[in-house]
C-alpha cells in the first residue's frame, strides 16, 4: 500500500478531531466550524452501544461532505451505513437543503436514537431511519444502489469486516460513490482496506484541506467505487 496510511505519524494536534470522551446522555449542538448556518442537534446516549456518541471520523466525513459536496447531492439518494445517532447523514441533510433523499441505517439498538435525532432536527420529511444488519439482504425500503454511501468509523470490530464488505458489494453500483472514513486502531484495519482494494476502486481523498491534520490522528478518508468490468 502506497498511501499515507502505511506510515505511523505521531501528531500532536487534537484541535480538529479530539478524542471523544465517554459522557452522559444529553443533546449536543455542532455547526462544523460554521459550515452549517443552523447547528445540528444530536442526542448522544451510550446506553445501547458506543454508536450513540459523536466520534472523530464522523466529524471528518461530515465536514468534508459539507465543504466539498453539498452542491453535488441535488436529487440524489444518499445512504449512511453504521449511522449510530445519524451524525453524518443529518449534517448533510441540514447542509444541502435540496431534494436529496437520505436514509440513515444501523442495527436495532440504534434505531430509536436515529429516529429521535431526525425529529430533533425536524427532518422527518427528508430523512428516514432503517435497521440494516450488514451481510443480510438490503431492506426493501432502501435503494438497491444509492447514488452516495456515507460510512464513518465502521471499521472497528474484526469479525464484522466480511459482513461490511458484503454489504458494500451489495450496495455499490456502477454509479455509486462511497465516502468511507475511519480511524486506524489496529493492524487488522489495514487488512480490511487491503481486501477492499481487491473488491473495489479505492482512492484516498486528497482534496480535503484538513487531511494533513486529521491523518496525524490516524484518520483516513477514502472514495470507493465499483471496479469496471
Amino acid at each position: 500500500m502506497s498511501d499515507s496510511e502505511e506510515t505511523d505519524v505521531f501528531g500532536v494536534s487534537q484541535g480538529l478531531v479530539p478524542s471523544a470522551p465517554i459522557k452522559s446522555a444529553g443533546v449536543s449542538e455542532v455547526d462544523f466550524d460554521g459550515l452549517l448556518s443552523a447547528p445540528l442537534k444530536l442526542n448522544e446516549d451510550l446506553k445501547n452501544g458506543c454508536g450513540g456518541q459523536l466520534w472523530p471520523a464522523g466529524m471528518v466525513l461530515s465536514k468534508y461532505m459539507l465543504r466539498k459536496h453539498r452542491d453535488d447531492l441535488v436529487d440524489k439518494e444518499v445512504l449512511e451505513l453504521g449511522a449510530g445517532g445519524g451524525l453524518v447523514g443529518l449534517a448533510v441533510a441540514i447542509g444541502c437543503k435540496t431534494n436529496t433523499t437520505l436514509h440513515i441505517t444501523d442495527q436495532e439498538p440504534m434505531f430509536e436514537l436515529m429516529k429521535q435525532n431526525i425529529a430533533l432536527n425536524n427532518l422527518g420529511s427528508r430523512v428516514t431511519a432503517s435497521i440494516y444488519d450488514w451481510g443480510t439482504p438490503t431492506p426493501s425500503q432502501l435503494p438497491s444502489h444509492p447514488d452516495v454511501i456515507l460510512a464513518a468509523d465502521c471499521v472497528y470490530f474484526e469479525p464484522a469486516f466480511p459482513l461490511l464488505q458484503q454489504t458494500l458489494k451489495d450496495l455499490i453500483g456502477d454509479k455509486t460513490v462511497c465516502y468511507f472514513c475511519f480511524k486506524r486502531r489496529r493492524r487488522a484495519d489495514l487488512t480490511f482496506m487491503k481486501t477492499a482494494r481487491k473488491l473495489f476502486n479505492v482512492q484516498e481523498v486528497d482534496d480535503d484541506p484538513d487531511r494533513e491534520v486529521y491523518s496525524r490522528e490516524k484518520l483516513f478518508l477514502y472514495r470507493i467505487t465499483a471496479k469496471k468490468a
